[in-house]
C-alpha cells in the first residue's frame, strides 16, 4: 500500500523564501485559453498578463520576501478591455506555513491597463492605488506544482449576483488551471467553472 506524503512535510522541505519566489516565477508572464477554447464549443478565449511591480512609499509592504504583482483578464480579442484587474501581494502566510496570494482590487482600474507593457523600472505604484483587499488564496508545493485554494468559506464579493467566490488553483509548468466561482445568497452557483477549470497555458514566458 503507498502511503501519501503529508502536505506539511512537503512544505517544510522547501524553504518558505523560495516558496514565495517559485510561486511568483509560476504567475509572471501571458498565458492564454486558446487551446480549451479550440478544443470546446463556447468556451472564452482568455488572456491573462501578470508583471511583477514595486509599490512606492510602503517600505513595510516591500519587505522580502514579499513580492507584489499586476494582473489583468480580457477576452483576447479585446486585449485592450482586460474584464478583470487586480494586483497581488505573494507573501508567507502568518503561520509561515503557506504562501499567501493577497488580491487587491484597485480603485481606478482604466489608469492601469497595459502597465504589464511598460519596463520593469517604470512600474511603479501608490499603495493608495493597490485599493481594497479583495480575496486570498493558499498556496502549498505539490511535487513540481502548487496548489492553492481560497478559505472554504470563500471570500464576499458583488460581481454578477454574486455574495461570495472561491477559487481552486493549480500551478505548474504549462500554465495554470484554476476553478473560480461565484455563489449566490441561497449558496447556488451563479457563474464560474462547473466542473473543468479554465485551463490557461504559456504563450510568453
Amino acid at each position: 500500500m503507498v502511503t501519501a506524503i503529508p502536505v506539511k512535510a512537503v512544505t517544510e522541505s522547501v524553504p518558505i523564501d523560495k516558496q514565495v519566489k517559485d510561486v511568483v516565477s509560476h504567475l509572471v508572464g501571458v498565458m492564454d485559453t486558446s487551446e480549451q477554447a479550440a478544443a470546446t464549443p463556447n468556451a472564452p478565449n482568455v488572456r491573462m498578463t501578470t508583471c511583477q511591480v514595486t509599490v512606492e512609499n510602503a517600505d513595510a509592504l516591500n519587505t522580502a520576501p514579499t513580492v507584489f504583482l499586476y494582473q489583468e483578464q480580457a477576452l483576447s480579442q479585446k486585449l485592450t478591455a482586460p474584464y478583470r484587474q487586480r494586483f497581488l501581494q505573494i507573501s508567507p502566510s502568518t503561520d509561515g506555513q503557506t504562501v499567501e496570494s493577497m488580491a487587491f482590487k484597485p480603485p481606478t482600474p482604466e489608469t492601469l491597463i497595459g502597465l504589464c507593457d511598460r519596463p520593469e523600472a517604470k512600474r511603479l505604484v501608490q499603495q493608495s492605488q493597490l485599493g481594497e483587499r479583495a480575496c486570498s488564496v493558499f498556496l502549498k508545493p505539490s511535487g513540481e506544482n502548487y496548489v492553492g485554494e481560497t478559505p472554504p468559506e470563500g471570500c464576499p464579493t458583488n460581481v454578477r449576483g454574486a455574495v461570495r467566490i472561491t477559487n481552486t488553483i493549480v500551478l505548474h509548468k504549462a500554465g495554470m488551471d484554476t476553478l473560480d466561482r461565484g455563489f449566490d445568497a441561497a449558496g447556488n452557483r451563479v457563474w464560474g467553472a462547473k466542473d473543468q477549470p479554465y485551463q490557461f497555458r504559456w504563450i510568453n514566458k
